[in-house]
């Protein structure tokens, strides 16, 4: 075999194309996974009633996610050696249940404070209960980054998950910053674009996730695993 063959897909530009190859074929997969509950979700009226029928449209997407974060993490860079879609599923098969031993608790409590949130006039609570519930909403979401992460990427128990994905909310602060920087900039576009948006650019908003947590990941592999 001749150099330029041995050096053919690890140059910059086939490591580049590689990425783009995984992100595209991640984002298909992601889309499938979850489209029975997307398809239902979009099928909602824009009504607060229908909360809850959302939040149960969204369990799909937690496994779907999950298996995204892993097949991004396990990526390859070499472009004559991608199997983005096998690595895809069995990210899929192995943290499907995890994920959903989290991700249907965190849907739950988001649709009660949502829930509050859009009926709160009838509550007869002061303002500031509001602000309050609106604040326990954001770091739950944050709470959720990082579980997500973790349960996508490491073999815990759900319990023991949940209380790291607390520890770091305040031990990796810049981490934390970065998830909540991704859940604004995608409230944002979702309000000023498109409600499909965060389906669309599921893929490098995880793979951004992926970059911010990278202080938890290093952490996480070496003072809490085998």
């Amino acid at each position: 075999m001749s150099a330029s063959q041995a050096s053919f897909g690890a140059g910059p530009l086939s490591r580049a194309a590689a990425l783009v190859h995984t992100v595209v074929t991640v984002e298909a997969l992601l889309l499938l996974a979850a489209s029975p509950g997307l398809a239902g979700l979009f099928l909602l009226r824009p009504d607060t009633a229908g909360l809850p029928l959302a939040a149960c449209c969204l369990l799909p997407l937690g496994p779907a996610l999950s298996a995204a974060l892993y097949a991004l993490h396990h990526r390859g860079h070499d472009l004559t050696d991608l199997h983005p879609a096998r690595t895809y599923w069995r990210g899929w098969r192995l943290n499907a249940l995890p994920a959903l031993k989290l991700w249907a608790p965190l849907l739950a409590w988001l649709t009660v404070i949502a829930f509050t949130l859009t009926h709160f006039a009838a509550t007869g609570l002061p303002g500031w209960w509001a602000v309050l519930l609106a604040g326990i909403g954001a770091g739950s979401l944050l709470w959720g980054a990082h579980a997500l992460v973790l349960t996508s990427l490491f073999a815990f128990r759900a319990r023991d998950t949940a209380r790291l994905a607390a520890y770091f909310l305040l031990r990796h602060g810049r981490a934390t910053l970065a998830a909540a920087s991704l859940l604004v900039l995608t409230a944002a576009g979702t309000a000023l674009l498109t409600e499909a948006l965060p389906a669309l650019l599921a893929a490098p908003l995880l793979l951004s996730l992926l970059h911010g947590s990278r202080p938890v990941i290093a952490e996480t592999r070496k003072d809490f695993t085998v």
